[in-house]
């Protein structure tokens, strides 16, 4: 396996399984799965963390009842060879195990970093498209913010419904209202 971040291969030979995850060392990676390849990125950096986190409260404190608000790691486990850990993912509180989310979420949340951009805006997002996530938005924490929202149309396909930055607003109505403001989830970055 290759220390370098993202697509590190296969298991001797065969697809990496769920089972293969689990026995991964707690060494501060992300270790993610799509299709049986193995995706690893290392642990983010402060503006990631701090746009993430504030994106996390805005949406903790709109989501309604019958969600749940999770951060990662948190593990979207659809299939023996498929698991995600969104930075920020919702899902109907019925849904949730104690262990993961065994379903698609209702929205998945990836904020940008220079080692997984390339897998953010490109795998990931089609393996969210694939398991049905019916939103998927993506942040850029580099100033001035851009949020980018994606959602799942009738044909199962992603439509982008908005790509907003610095202080223009994004109101969305599903999973439950909520007004975002690219700019805003920059405000800890500044002293």
């Amino acid at each position: 396996m290759s220390s370098d971040p993202g697509f590190a291969g296969v298991a001797e030979g065969r697809p990496f399984t769920v089972h293969d995850l689990e026995a991964m060392p707690d060494d501060g990676h992300r270790y993610e799965l799509i299709d049986g390849v193995l995706i690893v990125t290392p642990a983010p950096g402060w503006h990631h963390q701090e746009s993430s986190g504030e994106l996390f409260v805005q949406l903790r404190i709109a989501c309604t009842s019958e969600f749940r608000v999770l951060s990662a790691p948190f593990g979207v486990r659809t299939s023996v060879r498929n698991e995600l850990q969104p930075d920020i993912l919702v899902a109907r509180y019925v849904d949730l195990t104690p262990k993961n989310l065994p379903i698609a979420p209702v929205l998945a949340v990836e904020v940008l970093s220079p080692s997984t951009a390339l897998n953010d805006l490109n795998n990931k997002k089609a393996a969210y498209e694939r398991m049905g996530t019916a939103s998927y938005w993506v942040v850029d924490p580099d100033p001035p913010g851009r949020l980018t929202v994606f959602e799942l149309g009738a044909a199962g396909r992603y439509a982008e419904v908005a790509s907003i930055c610095g202080d223009e607003k994004f109101t969305a109505e599903r999973p439950f209202p909520i007004t975002v403001i690219p700019a805003r989830l920059l405000d800890g970055l500044h002293p």
